[in-house]
């Protein structure tokens, strides 16, 4: 049993973890970082009147029909209240039809604000975050179907809340799914192979190919730094890995050190010249062969194509085809990220960290979890506590929660030349590793990936990839969002892909998708058969992995991924 005083310093503790997420994400939305020791004041706000009016107007309509049939049938659309407890209670729907008709007229008082776009999304941003805080459903006190549940426990509910708090507390996140149900190579990251090479960056694994003959072209994955690897390998039947090594690819994956303090002072160069272009090397000299294959996820993708970009500068063009899923080339189109971006911001975390640091894997998840609240901050709050319910294991959100650090002049030097001054796809605008950078080199073909609901690379700015890349190009824009629209294998026959002219790419997005056909089910097999016309021929399987000097280290996943933040 736990005592009053129990109770009352989770509470608080509870609030002060709570508080100090949401104060990142609001401090931030205003242009600011915790602690930044000159905090650009907000600009004052104006409204356009025409909007003012119609709103007052639209509230006032509203408010007197809050007892109508209106109410149920606004609190039937939002999940948070569609729940009988809600709907059978007079005082909790009418507080929460309150509080939904608020919100509406609070963003729309955020959409009448007048000024520059950015100033704009800042408002919209922190409007959301201060509304989906302060729900009735995130508290006990007003919360029907938590108060409905407690009373048919006899309490129990509510002191399994308690234990769920105190552990989230213990281990510094609120849990998503039952972390307990997974461990990585024992039930995620299966798919069998071994390590062939490492350094104090990552280590590089080659898989045991489950067919008797292989492409002649070695097939290089290069994942996401700021995640682990097995988003690409989580389990058997939607493993991207497993999927191109069953379609016949010699395939290597990078997985990324997770950085200690003995890393806090590396660069993006270290991780363009000793990660991605060693990698690339070692793959070539295990295999033997001249031009490999190669795909970047994200972070991953725009870490690749720079290494890509040095290489070309060098006179070097190892990877004959290239593969770019949800990935920035283009940073002019950051969605709600932008939100986090200015001079001020940037100067801070280069003064915090540019010379040496780690950003703390805690708090890049924070803040992605922040850019949806009421699905990845406080649905699991309302469950975990006030329902006492444990979440059911879910493979995708035990990687979400398995968060890893950053070096900070790794981050310092990426925020500045990516986000804030988009100097990637100015020719010669950046130099990395001694070279300077002109994406106009990279002639080979190319596959772009965009999933169409994504938050973190929106479509607009995965296209923009097309206006940079001269070769050969095949867009594909996927449904869902940045994990859920990648990680979509073809036996579960769910959402669609659009496939439009592999030769003119529009400007705009639009003009593409206007030309571009719907296709059912997923887009991993019209990249196979992409990839596969990238591949060479086809030779007999190796029977052991490495080659030389290249000895297996240990069995697959590697000790890397198994490090936490």
């Amino acid at each position: 049993m736990h005592s009053q005083a129990d109770w009352a310093q989770a509470a608080q503790q509870f609030q002060s973890l709570m508080g100090d997420m949401l104060a990142k994400a609001m401090q931030q939305a205003a242009g600011t970082a915790p602690g930044t020791p000159a905090a650009a004041p907000m600009p004052a706000l104006s409204f356009a009147p025409d909007k003012l009016q119609e709103l007052q107007k639209q509230y006032l309509s509203e408010v007197g029909a809050l007892w109508s049939q209106n109410m149920q049938q606004s609190l039937q659309r939002d999940k948070r209240f569609a729940g009988e407890a809600w709907s059978g209670n007079p005082v909790a729907a009418f507080s929460a039809a309150s509080y939904l008709l608020n919100a509406r007229t609070l963003m729309g008082l955020a959409d009448a604000v007048q000024g520059d776009e950015k100033t704009r999304a800042r408002v919209r941003f922190a409007v959301e975050q201060w509304m989906a805080a302060s729900a009735p459903s995130n508290f006990l006190a007003f919360n029907a179907e938590a108060q409905a549940l407690a009373l048919k426990t006899q309490g129990e509910s509510i002191a399994k809340g308690m234990q769920n708090l105190l552990h989230d507390i213990a281990q510094g996140h609120v849990s998503m799914t039952d972390e307990s149900q997974f461990e990585v190579g024992r039930n995620v990251a299966t798919t069998e192979g071994a390590v062939v090479f490492e350094n104090e960056l990552f280590q590089l694994l080659e898989y045991k190919p489950l067919t008797a003959k292989v492409y002649e072209r070695p097939f290089l994955l290069v994942p996401p730094c700021i995640n682990k690897f097995y988003i690409l390998d989580l389990q058997p039947e939607n493993s991207l890995i497993r999927y191109a090594v069953e379609q016949g690819h010699r395939t290597f994956v990078v997985s990324w050190r997770n950085p200690d303090q003995s890393l806090a002072h590396k660069t993006w160069d270290d991780y363009i010249e000793d990660a991605a272009i060693r990698a690339i090397g070692v793959v070539q000299d295990i295999t033997g062969a001249k031009q490999i294959n190669a795909l970047g996820f994200c972070v991953g993708g725009t870490i690749l194509s720079t290494a890509a970009a040095v290489l070309a500068a060098r006179g070097e063009k190892p990877i004959a085809a290239l593969t770019l899923l949800t990935t920035f080339l283009d940073f002019t189109d950051t969605g709600v990220l932008d939100v986090f971006i200015d001079e001020n911001m940037v100067k801070y975390r280069e003064m915090q960290m540019g010379q040496g640091g780690l950003l703390p894997g805690n708090d890049l998840a924070s803040t992605f979890s922040f850019l949806r609240p009421n699905d990845l901050v406080w649905n699991y709050v309302v469950g975990n506590y006030l329902k006492g319910e444990t979440p059911p294991p879910f493979d995708l959100l035990y990687w979400n929660s398995d968060s890893t650090n950053l070096p900070g002049p790794f981050y310092a030097w990426y925020l500045r030349n990516t986000y804030l001054e988009n100097k990637l796809v100015k020719p010669g605008a950046t130099t990395v590793c001694g070279e300077k950078i002109d994406l106009s080199r990279l002639d080979m073909p190319v596959y772009i990936y965009g999933s169409r609901e994504d938050h973190i690379v929106p479509i607009g700015g995965a296209y923009a990839s097309t206006q940079h890349l001269p070769g050969k190009k095949r867009f594909v824009m996927g449904a869902s969002g940045h994990i859920a629209g990648v990680i979509n294998p073809p036996a579960k026959k769910k959402r669609s892909h659009w496939i439009g002219s592999d030769t003119k790419f529009p400007p705009k997005l639009q003009d593409w998708l206007a030309a571009a056909t719907e296709h059912p089910g997923s887009w991993w097999t019209d990249w196979s058969g992409w990839l596969a016309g990238h591949a060479g021929r086809q030779v007999t399987a190796p029977r052991g992995y490495g080659r030389a000097q290249y000895k297996a280290i240990e069995p697959a996943p590697g000790r890397y991924v198994k490090a936490k933040a």
